[in-house]
């Protein structure tokens, strides 16, 4: 079944997260980055509680191509552990679809 598809990424710094933007642009996995600014993060790491600032990433991709992005990001990221997670989108405009499959090929 076709669909859109989401991923969820955090980065160190916009200058790490818009070079695997564009990397993933140019090998045309994803139609889009949202590049969503500074966010703070609060985790777990190394069994102690942890603080940081990073960049938060939405990319938008299809259904078909949601395990190669989550592949091809582990390779960009610049952490040793990324933190990627995706996700099947329940629903979609038809408008919005159209776009994604018409810059994401199968």
């Amino acid at each position: 079944m076709s669909g859109a598809a989401l991923v969820w990424c955090p980065f160190p710094d916009a200058e790490s997260a818009r070079a695997a933007a564009d990397a993933l642009l140019d090998d045309r996995l994803i139609a889009c980055a949202n590049i969503l600014g500074p966010i703070e993060s609060r985790f777990v790491w190394e069994g102690a509680r942890a603080t940081g600032s990073e960049v938060a990433v939405l990319f938008k991709t299809t259904s078909e191509r949601l395990d190669d992005v989550v592949e091809r990001l582990g390779e960009l990221h610049p952490y040793d552990t990324p933190a990627i997670l995706g996700w099947y989108a329940d629903a979609a405009h038809p408008a919005t679809f159209a776009w994604l499959a018409g810059s994401v090929p199968g």
